[in-house]
């Protein structure tokens, strides 16, 4: 099959998968879009929003679509790095035996992973970048396709930590569910204070995912688009000389190099979805509020008067 041929296949695919969702999540139309655009760029996700969003649900039915093997750890205090990655234990014949921990699926819902310590975090940290894990220097190869789609609630801020720049640089997109609309929450209400249970199909097998990976890899992108991208991160950076006067004087730290490589990927994925053989500069734009957003640093001064990410990144463009 042709590249050409391969991406009308991908539309058909996503548009398929977006409908087969939305059986069981009504709105939030660009959360889902950023999730399975991390999802076809092989990247990760961090869904922030008020209980009741819908984020477990959305992360369950995302993997209910793709048919993928789905383990949800729920991040406490208590939580150890053995109790993700697993550990080693004597068997009957007093040999060492891993038993492998719940980080050995497709795709692993990290649920409220700021609710843990930085030790149990920094678990993750080799997983999430290099596909593998290292126990008593042994080290381990993850399941493909690996994602890590993680949930945190923003009002709950008594007894969490946290997540260092180190651990949020490693998610693709940070992704914000709001509030459903009128109409969308009476349509929610409706649909699931009843006795009716929709079942949600598997549309795309491992195999299927990890061919349109390799295809949004292959998709073209002109020098002008990569320079385009990588110069809108480059104005992040209150140190650098095409900073604006407002990142200047709100923010503390930018953004590093690797979203300048997850803006090209995302706006590769976000062209292809649309049926489009090459990205140009409003596909970067299109995925730059989900990828910048939590690798800026703001000072005290946005804080003091009330200067979002959004406005920052939108004063970028």
């Amino acid at each position: 099959m042709s590249d050409v041929d391969a991406i009308k296949n991908l539309v058909t695919s996503y548009n398929t998968l977006k409908k087969e969702i939305g059986k069981v999540i009504i709105g939030q139309e660009d959360a889902i879009d950023h999730v399975l655009i991390s999802i076809l760029c092989g990247g990760h996700s961090l869904l922030i929003g008020v209980p009741g969003l819908a984020k477990t649900l959305l992360v369950n039915s995302v993997s209910q679509a793709l048919g993928l093997d789905f383990k949800r750890i729920q991040f406490t205090p208590d939580l150890m790095p053995s109790d993700i990655v697993g550990s080693e234990i004597l068997d009957e014949n007093r040999k060492f035996k891993f038993l492998k921990g719940p980080i050995f699926s497709n795709i692993i819902l990290a649920d409220e992973i700021n609710r843990t310590p930085p030790k149990t975090q920094a678990a993750l940290l080799e997983a999430m970048q290099e596909r593998t894990v290292t126990v008593a220097g042994h080290s381990y190869d993850l399941d493909k396709p690996f994602f890590v789609l993680a949930t945190q609630n923003p009002i709950e801020q008594e007894g969490t930590y946290p997540l260092p720049e180190a651990q949020l640089d490693r998610f693709m997109f940070s992704i914000f569910l709001d509030y459903p609309s009128f109409s969308e929450e009476v349509e929610v209400v409706k649909s699931t204070t009843t006795t009716k249970k929709k079942e949600i199909n598997s549309i795309l097998t491992a195999s299927e995912i990890i061919g349109f990976q390799q295809l949004i890899r292959r998709i073209p992108v002109a020098d002008n688009v990569i320079e385009y991208a990588v110069g809108l991160v480059g104005k992040t950076r209150p140190n650098s000389d095409v900073a604006t006067e407002m990142v200047k004087k709100y923010i503390d730290w930018g953004a590093g190099p690797r979203a300048s490589q997850n803006l090209i990927l995302g706006a590769k994925a976000h062209a292809a979805v649309q049926g489009k053989y090459s990205p140009d500069i409003e596909d970067v734009q299109a995925v730059a509020y989900g990828i910048l957003r939590h690798r800026i640093v703001k000072n005290y001064k946005a804080e003091a008067e009330g200067i979002t990410e959004e406005i920052l990144i939108k004063n970028l463009f």
